[in-house]
């Protein structure tokens, strides 16, 4: 029974091959969606990386590439940078260190509270599913895994510079609409939950994103029709009188 059933395949894979070298025979259709995408994004972002209770306003940048094995599944890495000023309160500086009314710890200046240069990265790899039903839009859910880093600056009232550095996971839950211009070009907006763990604390952040896709888009193989020209019809002789 097994040799008679890898007798059948190789006969029935044998077959394919022959009439994939027929003459004429038309190429299996390329699939209808894009292998490749790149999308490039401004990013806007509300987090309490510091756990401050107070909610900054970050500007920054985000890009992926995503490469789709299905119509509706696409893999995708994601990094995105995030910029900006954090409030932090004066009476708990946390993660800052607690002046000690010297300047070996860190003495927040005058103020309910102290700004500081937050910087935040994010490097995430994850899945995305498009809905492909409509040619105008094409709406997408996403879910996205990897690091998230923080860095913090900030001056105390002696003018030194302090520096607080965290990193962990990362985790990202969103949707988004891409408005199709053409086959290859379309516009994205997009918001995500974004969950960071900093300084041995969980934060909840929102980023939403705004920015052009470019995609990759597959041409139609030649046949032999399309390299050999028709030969003209023969002309009908001219009817005697």
């Amino acid at each position: 029974m097994r040799r008679t059933l890898g007798v059948m395949a190789i006969v029935a894979s044998l077959s394919a091959i022959a009439a994939a070298q027929i003459p004429g025979t038309a190429p299996p259709p390329p699939p209808k969606y894009p292998r490749f995408e790149l999308y490039g994004a401004y990013a806007y972002g509300r987090t309490d990386l510091f756990n401050s209770g107070d909610t900054a306003r970050l500007n920054g940048w985000n890009g992926s590439a995503a490469v789709n094995a299905a119509k509706w599944l696409g893999f995708l890495f994601e990094a995105s940078g995030l910029y900006g000023n954090s409030k932090i309160p004066s009476g708990v500086p946390k993660p800052f260190p607690i002046c000690g009314g010297t300047q070996d710890g860190f003495c927040p200046p005058p103020g309910d509270t102290f700004n500081v240069n937050t910087k935040l990265y994010n490097y995430l790899f994850g899945a995305q599913l498009p809905y492909r039903k409509w040619g105008s839009i094409t709406p997408f859910g996403e879910v996205l895994f990897g690091h998230s880093g923080v860095r913090g600056e900030a001056r105390d009232k002696f003018g030194k510079t302090f520096a607080e550095v965290s990193g962990g996971w990362g985790l990202v839950g969103g949707a988004g609409v891409d408005f199709n211009v053409n086959p290859r070009f379309a516009v994205r907006v997009k918001a995500d939950y974004l969950q960071t763990r900093m300084f041995d604390q969980k934060q909840a952040n929102l980023k939403f994103t705004v920015g052009i896709v470019v995609r990759s888009v597959r041409k139609k193989k030649r046949t032999l029709e399309d390299e050999v020209p028709s030969e003209p019809a023969p002309e009908t002789p001219p009817k005697q009188q």
